[in-house]
């Protein structure tokens, strides 16, 4: 008896996460497409990461959660919220 050759099976996408997604815990607006995020600082931070946006509008951080916005040309001026810093220079 002949062997039938074996169809080859593409590998298929994962699945989606069993978590659903939620919008993002806090959102903060800054004014650089590099920042800094170290959580709220102190004992219930994280250690500091620097992310970077490239062409996005907007990232977030893969420790807490925070959504980080760029501000549009509306001359906003707010105050960063803990444990965040804007460009390269860091604080």
């Amino acid at each position: 008896m002949a062997r039938k050759p074996e169809a080859k099976v593409e590998p298929q996408p994962a699945k989606p996460a069993l978590i659903p997604d939620h919008p993002a815990p806090e959102t903060i607006t800054v004014h650089s497409r590099r920042i800094a995020c170290d959580g709220v600082g102190g004992a219930l931070g994280h250690p500091r990461v620097w992310l970077e946006m490239g062409g996005a509008g907007f990232v977030e951080c893969t420790y807490c959660d925070r959504r980080f916005v760029l501000a549009g040309d509306h001359g906003e001026s707010e105050q960063l919220a803990p444990g965040v810093y804007e460009g390269s220079h860091g604080h």
